[in-house]
């Protein structure tokens, strides 16, 4: 007798429909539309546009400074949740609460309390320029600061599940076989957290590579220096250029696809590499 298999969720026909209808009214649609607002520059127009000197240097300050900040909350995000998952301590529960902070706040309000207390004459900001000359506010280190604040959730809540999931066994036989604490670190422990560590590290970058709110307070907005790529297309629309504010979200939303497409393929060999051991 052939027994069948029990669907949990029946009705395969319209769970796809609503899933893709959810997905072209969020994704595919705004996407389309891009598309087809910037074919109205034409080729040469689209171009112009994109390879203008003040927005290539606004692109390019969003990416370094976006992919500074994902890559500080590589490291510190694993730390973070290294410690959570692993140590047991007073106020542990309450740290965790306020990884989740950034998600919370509005992001001007997390701006502008970043730009007061790094300022020359702020909290943070007025030692590190008295005693070593480092300014941050109205800087790319105040971009990068204000990135890295917004996204380190996103590094923290991949990596952290995993390390609960994942045996401290391993570990204690490694050690117990001679192996030092980095070499059991890195040849047991890293592997596994590897494919969440580059899922953090890919949604920080996305979300700090579009960031407005946070960044436009601390920026400082200085063309050729401290502008984003987000401040470009905003002042674009309040010029009603919409062609052109298009165009220049449409790149940025293919480098963004691009980046992912990558880190994903990464992600994947990364797995099946820690699958292999």
């Amino acid at each position: 007798m052939k027994r069948t298999r029990k669907k949990t969720l029946p009705g395969f026909g319209i769970t796809m429909g609503v899933t893709l209808a959810y997905a072209s009214l969020i994704v595919l649609i705004p996407m389309a539309s891009m598309a087809v607002m910037s074919a109205d520059l034409g080729l040469a127009g689209f171009w112009r546009t994109v390879s203008d000197a003040r927005t290539l240097a606004a692109l390019k300050v969003s990416f370094l400074c976006s992919l500074a900040a994902a890559l500080i909350n590589a490291v510190s995000g694993l730390a973070l949740a290294w410690v959570i998952v692993r140590y047991r301590f007073p106020l542990r529960r309450f740290i965790d609460g306020l990884i989740e902070l950034p998600f919370a706040l509005p992001t001007a309000v997390a701006g502008i309390s970043l730009t007061v207390l790094t300022t020359d004459r702020g909290w943070v900001g007025k030692p590190l320029f008295e005693l070593l000359g480092v300014r941050i506010a109205y800087t790319q280190l105040g971009i990068i600061a204000a990135i890295t604040f917004i996204t380190i959730p996103f590094v923290v809540r991949t990596v952290q599940p995993v390390l609960e999931q994942l045996s401290p066994d391993y570990e204690e036989a490694g050690l117990i076989l001679g192996a030092g604490p980095a070499s059991v670190f890195f040849r047991i422990v890293f592997p596994e957290i590897l494919p969440a560590l580059l899922t953090g590290f890919s949604l920080a970058f996305a979300r700090g590579l579009g960031e407005y709110g946070s960044v436009i307070f601390i920026a400082g907005n200085i063309p050729f220096r401290t502008e984003i790529a987000p401040l470009v297309i905003m002042s674009k629309l309040e010029q009603f250029n919409y062609d052109e504010a298009t165009a220049v979200a449409l790149l940025m939303l293919v480098c963004s696809f691009v980046i992912m497409f990558i880190v994903n393929r990464l992600q994947v060999r990364a797995a099946s590499f820690a699958g292999e051991k």
